[in-house]
């Protein structure tokens, strides 16, 4: 199965995420990521999601067609820029705190909670970045951790209400 992200402008409207959510449970699809956010525009909606499958036609297709979608668009690591944020709770002791730190330091995190026995830390990035650094903060003991799921814009100077197709099919 291949990974697709999909962006999808919607009218700010109650019940459109059910619908959208509702229509990949339908076809048997799992969500793996799941944004969503107001944009510039307060009556409008961006939904990014993260699926597998093979064969995302179809249900693009089917998105398209749902009342208040505006625009499907998939996007591709080579056309689009890909985020996550996530928050991890560190374990620490006084002798650990400064290499936990230093690491912090290295992959731009912030820190932002300090108590006696953990940090907890800000971190932003694609999905390497954020694996990476907490494969690196296992070793000192990860008590919890919350992402937000991926979020995701086309590169370039057009914003997705301005692009010439609705569905736009990885190269």
């Amino acid at each position: 199965m291949n990974r697709h992200v999909l962006s999808i402008l919607v009218e700010n409207q109650a019940g459109v995420l059910s619908r959208i959510t509702g229509l990949f449970s339908r076809r048997g699809y799992n969500i793996d990521s799941l944004s969503v956010g107001v944009t510039e525009d307060p009556n409008k909606s961006r939904i990014t999601v993260v699926v597998f499958c093979d064969d995302i036609e179809q249900i693009i297709k089917q998105v398209q067609k749902l009342v208040d979608v505006i625009r499907v668009v998939e996007l591709s690591a080579e056309r689009a820029v890909f985020r996550e944020l996530a928050l991890i709770k560190i374990k620490t002791e006084k002798e650990t705190r400064a290499d936990i730190i230093n690491i912090v330091n290295i992959f731009r995190a912030n820190i932002i909670d300090v108590a006696t026995e953990s940090l907890t830390v800000e971190i932003t990035g694609d999905e390497g970045k954020i694996k990476a650094f907490t494969e690196l903060m296992e070793a000192f003991g990860v008590k919890e951790i919350v992402r937000t799921g991926l979020t995701a814009l086309c590169r370039g100077n057009n914003p997705i209400k301005k692009l010439k197709e609705s569905v736009e099919i990885k190269d």
